[in-house]
C-alpha cells in the first residue's frame, strides 16, 4: 500500500488495524468467486477514459461516482451522502460521506472531485464523456466533504453526470492521463481493487476491506478474456463461469430442455442497448442521405431479427429504445421497398452501367467494407444478411471483423473505415449529444461517424436546458424524427437481454434493468461455494 500522506504514524497504524478487524468480521460470511466473461480486453480502466463496454464494466467495480443508479432507476447517493439543488438548477451542492478512503488508504476529499471535472474538461484528455462538463461555470470544494456545481446555464442532464467514476488527485495530479501507468494498475474507492492483470487472459478483483459500504462477501471477481462465445458457452456448461449472455438458440432450446437444470437461473443485466449499421458521412460513398435512405429501404429488419434474435428483439427507428419516455412510436421504420430504393439509387447517379450486377457512378463501383468485433455471432450473422440484401439491389458489402481494441484504435478512433456494426450501451438519461452532436466528431469522442446537422444541433443544445419533462420529450422526438430523415445509421434492432446467473448467489434482487445494482450484498452460503478463499499477502 502507498504511504498514508499527512497522517500520523499513530492514526496510519490505527487506519489499518480498523482494516484487518473489518477484514477479520467479514470473514464469517466472505468468500467465493464471481466470474465472468470479457470479450474483449480491456483497453483503459479510468473511468472518463473508458469508452469501450469491456473497461466500464472492469472500471465500476473499482470507482465510484458522487451518485448512482439504484434497482428503480433512481439517482441515489453513492460519493455524495446528499445533495442539494439550487438556482433553478444552476447550482448543485454536493455533501461528501466523511471518511472515505482510497484502496491506498489516502482519504476521499472534495479535492478529487475538482481534479476530475478538471480533468474531464481539459483538451488534452481524450475523453468522450466532456460534453456532459461543458455547461459546468465552476466545481469548488470550499472544505473537504462539501463541492458546489455552478453552471451556465440550467442543464437537464446535470445530476444524472456525476454518476462518473472520481479520480485520486493525489496520484494523477502530474501525470498525462492518456499515458499514464494508473490506467492498468487503478486505485479507486469502489468496493474492489486491481489484484492482477495476466494480458488476454483474466483480470481478477479482490474485495475492498474498507470498503465505505462495508467490504463485499463475494471476495473476488474475476473476468476471464473469451472472446469466442462457443468457449464461453461451453466453459458455463462446465461450471467454469458463473453467468454469461446467451445467444437466443441457447436461451430458447437448452434452458427448456434442462440444460442449466438447477444450477443456473435466467436474469437481465441490463437492457438500454441497440445494434446500428455505422456510415462514414465523410466517405463520397455515404454522404447523399437518398443513398442511406435507399439502404434502409433495402433491409428487412423484421427477417435479420427472426434470424439472428429468433424473434427476441424489436426493430428500432432512431437513437432512442422504445422503452424510453424520449421515443416517439410515430416514427415508423422504413418499408421493405428494394424496388424503391433502387429508384433512390438512380436520382443519386448510381446504377450498374455495365451489367455486372453492381452499382456504379463516374467509374466506381458501389462496394464498401464493413467492419466489426469479431467473435460476436450476432453482428456476424447479421452483416451476413445485410450482405444478401444489399446485394440484391446491386451493393457490393465486405465484411471484415477484427479484435476489439484493434478496432477502436486503428480504425474507429482516427476514422478509418467506411461503416461499422456496431452497438450503443445507452445511458439512462436520453441525452444524445455525446453521440449526435456535430461538436463531438473529434478523435476519441462517440460522433466517429461525423454526423453534422445544424438542426440537429440545436435540438440537443436546448434538450440539455430544458428541465420540464414534456418539452425535453417534444425536442427529443423532433431529433428523432430528423434522424429517421437523414439516416446517419441504418438503426436495425434492441434485442432482449438473455443472460443466465449460476444459482449458489443470494441476496440477488432483480430491478427494471435487471440485478448487478446491489452486487455488494450478493453472497454465496458458505456450502455451496465452489472456489477457495483469497490468498494472503504472503502467498
Amino acid at each position: 500500500m502507498r504511504r498514508l500522506k499527512k497522517t500520523s504514524p499513530f492514526l496510519a497504524g490505527t487506519f489499518f488495524l480498523c482494516l484487518f478487524l473489518v477484514r477479520f468480521a467479514a470473514a464469517g460470511q466472505a468468500g467465493d468467486a464471481f466470474v465472468m466473461p470479457a470479450v474483449a480486453e480491456p483497453t483503459n480502466l479510468i473511468p472518463l477514459l473508458a469508452s469501450d463496454s469491456a473497461s466500464a464494466e472492469v472500471s465500476r467495480f473499482i470507482f465510484n461516482g458522487l451518485l448512482k443508479y439504484d434497482g428503480d432507476l433512481q439517482l441515489v447517493g453513492d460519493l455524495a451522502e446528499s445533495w442539494e439543488v439550487k438556482d433553478g438548477g444552476l447550482t448543485l451542492i454536493f455533501h461528501l460521506r466523511k471518511n472515505v478512503r482510497w484502496q491506498d488508504g489516502y482519504l476521499f476529499s472534495g479535492r478529487d472531485v475538482v481534479f476530475t471535472y478538471l480533468s474531464l474538461v481539459d483538451p488534452d484528455v481524450p475523453t468522450p464523456y466532456g460534453a456532459a462538463f461543458e455547461k459546468v461555470e465552476s466545481v469548488l470544494a470550499p472544505d473537504a466533504e462539501t463541492v458546489v456545481v455552478r453552471y451556465k446555464e440550467p442543464f437537464s442532464p446535470g445530476l444524472s453526470s456525476w454518476t462518473m467514476g472520481i479520480l485520486p488527485m493525489h496520484i494523477l495530479v502530474n501525470q498525462d492521463l492518456s499515458r499514464t501507468d494508473f490506467a492498468k494498475s487503478p486505485v479507486g474507492t469502489g468496493p474492489y481493487s486491481l489484484k492482477r492483470w495476466v494480458r488476454g487472459e483474466l483480470i481478477e478483483l479482490r474485495a475492498n476491506p474498507g470498503y465505505f459500504e462495508g467490504m463485499p462477501a463475494i471476495e473476488r471477481v474475476v473476468f476471464r478474456v473469451l472472446p469466442d462465445p462457443a468457449t464461453v458457452f461451453l466453459e458455463l456448461q462446465n461450471e467454469n463461469l458463473d453467468t454469461a449472455g446467451l445467444t437466443p438458440l441457447q436461451f430458447n432450446r437448452q434452458i427448456q430442455t434442462g440444460f442449466f437444470k438447477k444450477n443456473y437461473r435466467a436474469y437481465n443485466w441490463s437492457g438500454q442497448q441497440y445494434t446500428y449499421l455505422g456510415y462514414n458521412l465523410d466517405s463520397p460513398l455515404f454522404s447523399d442521405k437518398r443513398v442511406r435512405q435507399a439502404m434502409a429501404m433495402a433491409v428487412d429488419q423484421q427477417a435479420i431479427i427472426r434470424a439472428v434474435l429468433m424473434g427476441r428483439g424489436r426493430a428500432i427507428t432512431g437513437p432512442f429504445l422504445p422503452d424510453s419516455w424520449a421515443y416517439d412510436a410515430q416514427v415508423k421504420p422504413y418499408p421493405y421497398e428494394p424496388a424503391a430504393a433502387l429508384g433512390l439509387l438512380r436520382e443519386a447517379g448510381w446504377q450498374d452501367t455495365d451489367g455486372d450486377g453492381i452499382l456504379d457512378r463516374e467509374g466506381k463501383k458501389f462496394a464498401f467494407t464493413v467492419l466489426t468485433n469479431a467473435g460476436n455471432d450476432a453482428r456476424k450473422m447479421t452483416c451476413e444478411m445485410l450482405q444478401r440484401q444489399l446485394a440484391q439491389i446491386g451493393i457490393q458489402m465486405r465484411i471484415q471483423p477484427m479484435e476489439w481494441s484493434t478496432l477502436l484504435k486503428e480504425f474507429i478512433h482516427p476514422r478509418r473505415f467506411e461503416a461499422v456494426l456496431l452497438g450503443w450501451n445507452l445511458a439512462l438519461d436520453p441525452d444524445v449529444f455525446d453521440i449526435f452532436h456535430s461538436s463531438r466528431t473529434a478523435p476519441g469522442h462517440f460522433n466517429f461517424v461525423q454526423f453534422r446537422n445544424a438542426e440537429g444541433d440545436r435540438l440537443l443544445e436546448e434538450a440539455r436546458t430544458t428541465f420540464d419533462t414534456d418539452k425535453r420529450r417534444e425536442l427529443y422526438q423532433r431529433f428523432h424524427r430528423l434522424v429517421r430523415e437523414e439516416q446517419p445509421y441504418l438503426f436495425l434492432f434492441t434485442s432482449e437481454s438473455l443472460a443466465v446467473l449460476h444459482r449458489r448467489f443470494e441476496g440477488v434482487t432483480e430491478g427494471k434493468l435487471g440485478v448487478g445494482h446491489d452486487f455488494v450484498r450478493w453472497y454465496v452460503p458458505s456450502g455451496e461455494r465452489r472456489y477457495r478463499s483469497a490468498p494472503t499477502a504472503d502467498e
